[in-house]
């Protein structure tokens, strides 16, 4: 599922559309949140397929763990948190609900 599937699309003055801004929420740790170390370098869509099974959630890793500005590289011997997966998708849902 795409990061920007609830952002509404908006028309400028010039009558393009464009996305309007996605505001990710914070994501709370949870109890059923997945902790690791990276021991290679990871990349946060791969990450994203083995925790959920859709390399497109990648933004919730990198949002929970401070991640994904401008790279999907994750270094070594970084500790990250996956959130739980049966959390996700509440977080999805509220996205940009307004």
């Amino acid at each position: 599922m795409s990061r920007y599937s609830t952002t509404s699309t908006i028309r400028d003055n010039n009558e393009k559309r464009r996305f309007a801004s996605t505001i990710i929420p914070s994501l709370p740790v949870s109890f059923g949140d997945i902790y690791i170390k990276t021991t290679t370098i990871e990349r946060l869509d791969n990450l994203a397929y083995r925790f959920y099974q859709d390399p497109t959630l990648w933004w919730i890793i990198a949002a929970a763990n401070g991640l994904g500005r401008g790279s999907l590289m994750v270094p070594t011997n970084r500790s990250l948190r996956i959130p739980n997966k049966t959390n996700y998708q509440q977080i999805i849902n509220n996205i940009n609900i307004r």
